[in-house]
């Protein structure tokens, strides 16, 4: 989801792989062992966690987590959890990085100290106030000042145990002093309205005059406002504490007014004292990305280079494969190269020009497309977005069972335990190999026709290039669908979003057994056997050594490369696209039935979407697809509770919440995506709930009253290519941006080429350049597109900065933004002096 700024849309994005963990304490019992998880957070708020890690003092997770960032947020933190049966979790330690300094540690596996958790230090929110320091004449002529603190709202606060009942204290602090006065309290309201005033008397020095009206020297060091944001709690334990800020008064300045919000704090020396070394250790590596996306005519010329590419001659003239050239890895150019291709239905010309030059330069038959190519990391790219669902209604069913069955499938005599018989092993694995092998030589019919047209084409060029060999029509279209697809995705089921977590060694293990035997069944090698290092799989490999192995994979093979005639059938079976427990509220079909709030297991196909009692249960209530009329977020003041959507049907609207705001923004993007084509589809909706007999919107009391607000702009129906091309588009023209030496150094090297024929220097050698003239027009024209958009981006900037003012809304003053406000303020007089 993108923000709004000055004309611009600004994406957020994150992805994450959390390695391990080491050294975490031991429990304090005789066991010592911890059955230990990890969470992500934003804030405090989860929105991703792995699985557990059992037994383990140096748990390892190796899960990847990618989402992209739907609100502003202060911190990226981390937290290691014990679970216990026998109580609740405990937090062993946490990790907290401030936005400010993701970038530090992008890309970079980074070993992070664990951190102490306590209530004290796990703050978020705002607090808005105003500042105001009268001058009060007493009837004895003495000049006394009173400073009037007006506590305005709070927004953000933290749930305390599934509750936010806040209320302020505020404090006037100094070293003969601390007056305390606290607001009423705001009952279910994490964003509470205070608007109350609270009076301090300032005392003066008998020496003040008239002439010093603003606070004097000697007073401003020992004079701070505090306020402090509690949760008013009915436990014993009393209440919770949510943040505060410290203001000295020296902000009042000249003026003797301060108006500004403030990012709440963690209270000074709160929580135990513990040596961080105590704790353990988290590796993670984080890549935290924004783009900062112009409207769409900015881009028009760099994006008109790109999509050029597939007529380029020779293609290695064209931007997108200058690009694959300058980029330090293929994949960084192939991410938003097929994204953009895609986007714009260029993908299949592109990739057949591409692969057909890398054949062309390809000298052994063998080797074809092995390599780390930008052509193959493009078809990787493109088998990704195009055969998600393909790889889901293909493995998905057999996968979920191996991984819970848990059968021993080890067949390395070493790694076989006591209790466990080899023969059953092998034939367990055996099994498991022959319906995955199946499953995948029966999904023809249903592989993306994307996809067949690219390895239509790949077939076409291995063909005409290597007319001797027979073989190589299938291994061209082998190296891609069995050993870059179906053996990966079964290697890392989690990867490919064929499972939720990485599985447990035993499983792992497993997996890999079955993913390197498909692979050589795949690969259609001359001797299977010699492929194999060890010998177990060898032998294990001597079951499959039948003619009727290699004829379904020709078969297989012929059917996926035949282009174009074959469409996307997956569609008539109910793929599974979403699925998980949120919470409902009761739609109330009885006029007098109950509507309260119920967990519920939701499951989404391109089919309908339902709710069940739990997972595997019968559906309660379901949807049809074609029923979906609008799925829009719904105000956080209809019920108190954040994090809510609704799915409006012709009859009623179901109300739901998700269990954070990634998720919430996942399900309705989804939802949004497999019913944009339903012809019913509503141009206005409520975005406030139907409650005690009219809208809390637009307060119209027919429950059938036509919308109130425009619904969101629809997004493409084709659920696998949802791509924003103008957001492609910038980051291609980052990446260009960041390698612009390479770039120039890459137009030395055509210059090199067109005036000295001879063999070439050492540091042009890594250029594919086949046509020095071509390619060199080409890089003036990226130079000068990357140029004008640097230019636009800085000048963004620049007004950007010009226009923040520190202690507004947008900008509350943090715990290192105090003396950026004085500095501002004291510009702004000077510059208005």
């Amino acid at each position: 989801m993108a923000v709004e700024e000055e004309g611009l849309r600004v994406f957020q994005s994150v992805k994450i792989k959390i390695g391990e963990a080491k050294n975490i304490p031991p429990y304090p019992g005789p066991n010592k062992m911890r059955d230990c998880y990890c969470t992500v957070n934003l804030d405090q708020e989860e929105v991703f966690r792995t699985k557990i890690v059992e037994k383990s003092l140096c748990p390892f997770y190796g899960e990847d987590f990618y989402c992209e960032i739907p609100r502003s947020f202060r911190h990226l933190s981390f937290y290691i959890f014990d679970r216990d049966v026998f109580r609740r979790d405990s937090s062993i330690g946490k990790v907290a990085v401030k936005k400010e300094d993701l970038q530090k540690y992008h890309g970079k596996d980074t070993w992070f100290q664990l951190q102490p958790v306590s209530a004290d230090s796990e703050v978020q929110g705002k607090v808005h106030l105003e500042l105001r320091l009268s001058e009060v004449i007493t009837d004895s002529g003495v000049i006394n000042h009173k400073l009037a603190t007006r506590v305005l709202e709070c927004q953000g606060l933290p749930i305390v145990n599934g509750q936010c009942d806040p209320y302020a204290a505020v404090s006037l602090l100094g070293p003969s002093r601390s007056d305390a006065k606290k607001t009423k309290v705001k009952r279910k309201n994490n964003n509470p309205q205070f608007d109350e005033v609270f009076y301090f008397e300032v005392t003066r020095p008998l020496s003040y005059t008239r002439r010093h009206f603003d606070v004097e020297e000697e007073d401003v060091d020992k004079l701070a406002l505090r306020v402090d944001l509690w949760n008013a709690s009915n436990l014993k334990f009393g209440d919770e504490f949510l943040g505060g800020v410290r203001v000295p008064l020296r902000v009042l300045g000249q003026a003797g007014v301060h108006d500004a919000w403030y990012f709440l704090q963690p209270r000074e020396n709160g929580g135990k004292s513990v040596k961080v070394e105590e704790l353990g250790s988290l590796r993670l590596n984080i890549v935290y990305t924004e783009d900062h996306v112009f409207p769409s005519e900015h881009y028009n010329p760099l994006r008109d280079l790109l999509l050029h590419s597939a007529n380029a001659e020779p293609v290695s003239a064209s931007a997108a494969h200058i690009l694959g050239e300058v980029c330090r890895e293929k994949q960084e150019a192939a991410i938003p190269l097929v994204r953009l291709f895609l986007h714009y239905g260029k993908i299949v010309p592109f990739i057949s020009a591409i692969a057909h030059a890398e054949v062309n330069r390809t000298q052994d038959p063998n080797t074809i497309f092995r390599g780390n190519s930008l052509t193959s990391k493009c078809i990787d790219e493109t088998m990704k977005l195009a055969g998600m669902h393909y790889l889901q209604v293909t493995l998905k069913p057999i996968i979920d069972e191996i991984c819970t069955e848990h059968k021993s499938c080890e067949i390395d005599p070493v790694k076989l335990r006591e209790s466990e018989n080899l023969e059953t092993n092998r034939e367990n694995l055996r099994q498991y190999v022959d319906r995955i092998f199946n499953v995948i030589t029966a999904s023809g019919v249903r592989c993306p026709t994307v996809m067949c047209d690219i390895f239509f084409s790949l077939r076409e060029s291995a063909a005409t290039r290597f007319q001797v060999d027979q073989d190589v029509r299938y291994t061209a279209v082998s190296s891609f669908i069995f050993l870059r697809f179906f053996a990966p995705a079964i290697l890392s089921p989690n990867l490919f979003h064929l499972r939720p977590h990485h599985p447990d060694p035993a499983t792992s293990r497993t997996l890999t057994l079955i993913s390197k035997t498909i692979q050589t069944l795949g690969s259609l090698a001359k001797s299977k056997s010699a492929n194999f290092k060890e010998s177990y799989m060898a032998a294990f490999y001597d079951y499959f050594n039948e003619q009727k192995y290699a004829d379904a994979v020709k078969n297989f093979l012929d059917l996926i490369s035949t282009s174009g005639k074959w469409d996307q059938r997956s569609i008539e079976t109910p793929i599974m696209l979403k699925e998980g427990f949120m919470i409902k509220r009761a739609q109330g079909r009885n006029r007098f039935g109950m509507k309260n709030f119920k967990k519920r297991w939701f499951r989404l196909t391109n089919h309908e979407f339902t709710y069940h009692k739990t997972k595997g249960e019968g559906a309660l209530c379901s949807i049809p697809i074609e029923n979906i009329l609008a799925v829009e977020r719904l105000e956080e003041e209809s019920f108190k509770m954040k994090n809510m959507f609704q799915v409006i049907q012709p009859e009623r609207a179901l109300y739901i919440q998700a269990n954070n705001c990634v998720e919430a923004r996942d399900w309705i993007d989804i939802l949004t995506k497999v019913s944009q084509c339903n012809r019913k589809r509503l141009s206005t909706y409520h975005p406030s709930a139907y409650l005690n007999g009219h809208w809390l919107c637009c307060k119209h009391s027919a429950d059938a009253a036509p919308g109130c607000t425009p619904c969101t702009g629809g997004l493409p129906a084709n659920i696998q290519l949802d791509v924003d091309g103008d957001r492609e588009t910038e980051r291609i023209f980052s990446l260009f941006s960041t390698y612009m030496t390479k770039l120039i150094k890459m137009q030395e090297a055509c210059g090199s080429k067109s005036v000295y024929d001879g063999p070439e220097q050492e540091e042009y050698s890594s250029f594919v350049i086949d046509d020095p003239q071509e390619t060199y027009k080409t890089l003036k024209q990226i130079v000068s597109a990357v140029e004008t958009l640097e230019q636009q981006h800085t000048k963004y900037k620049r007004d950007k900065f010009r226009k923040t003012k520190i202690g507004s809304q947008e900008h509350p003053i943090g715990d290192k933004g105090f003396q950026c406000y004085i500095r501002q303020q004291s510009e702004s007089s000077t510059y208005s002096i």
